[in-house]
């Protein structure tokens, strides 16, 4: 195998890419930075109606526990939608004394927020409450921490 060689006594330097003399900014920031903070929905989490029903489900008591509702895990969740809430929840048993009672209960209070035009209330059984859904401040009441 043979190679050839050649010598060269020098190579032309390859050509600048061009750049306008125009100061460059720090431009990739200023979009960013311009945006404003969305404002929470008053509907979702965070939002004003939203807290306004879980507040109104704190003031409900389970009647054999001394712990509200919602501290007590039985929520399962809250929409709202156009001034309509629909309420996930179960209770601690089917044979609760309260099972007749309690969603007709939760449907008042949560209908009586301001906002709120109608609500619903859906029981459910699956997945069935257990103690580990409580708040830590329901446990503490408790005595179960």
């Amino acid at each position: 195998m043979s190679y050839d060689v050649e010598e060269v006594e020098g190579v032309a330097p390859p050509a600048k890419a061009r750049v306008e003399d125009a100061p460059r900014e720090r431009d990739y920031l200023s979009g960013f930075l311009a945006q404003k903070p969305a404002g929470d929905s008053p509907g979702e989490p965070g939002g004003a109606l939203y807290e306004a029903v879980i507040d109104a489900l704190k003031d409900i008591f389970d009647p054999e526990i001394p712990v509200n509702i919602y501290d007590l895990g039985l929520i399962y969740g809250v929409e709202i939608d156009d001034g309509h809430a629909v309420v996930m929840m179960t209770l601690t048993t089917p044979n609760c004394p309260v099972a007749e009672s309690m969603p007709g209960e939760v449907e008042l209070r949560v209908a009586s927020v301001p906002g709120i035009a109608t609500a619903d209330v859906n029981l459910i059984w699956d997945p069935p409450w257990d103690p580990q859904k409580m708040s830590d401040d329901a446990k503490l009441e408790l005595g179960m921490l």
